[in-house]
């Protein structure tokens, strides 16, 4: 079973930046997506952002132009959240799509301050 452990969360104020991490246990080699989806309280869990195994990205509107997914070479992947508003506030987890089974991790809290 893959465990994925987020990290890089906290409180920011508007407008600042946070860089989450979400690395993975082990190397997927087969075709894989990688997304951050946010939770906000109350809410259904929505997806912000993904990467594929080749790198091919999407990004939800609400974040266009200020959020970046990226992958390394290994097995971790990273949001940069910049211009951060207080409506991104929310728990932010990350899952890993592929043939098998879907994984989560256990989530990391945004908290952006006005």
């Amino acid at each position: 079973q893959v465990q994925l452990v987020e990290s890089g969360g906290g409180l920011v104020q508007a407008g600042g930046s946070l860089r989450l991490s979400c690395a993975a246990s082990e190397r997927i080699l087969k075709f894989n997506i990688r997304g951050w989806y946010y939770q906000a309280p109350g809410q259904q869990r929505e997806l912000v952002a993904s990467i594929d195994s080749i790198g091919t990205t999407k990004y939800a509107d609400s974040v266009k132009g200020r959020f970046t997914i990226s992958r390394d070479n290994a097995n971790t992947v990273y949001l940069q959240m910049n211009s951060l508003k207080p409506e991104d506030t929310g728990v932010y987890y990350c899952k890993i799509e592929w043939a098998g089974p879907d994984y989560w991790g256990q989530g990391t809290q945004v908290t952006v301050s006005s």
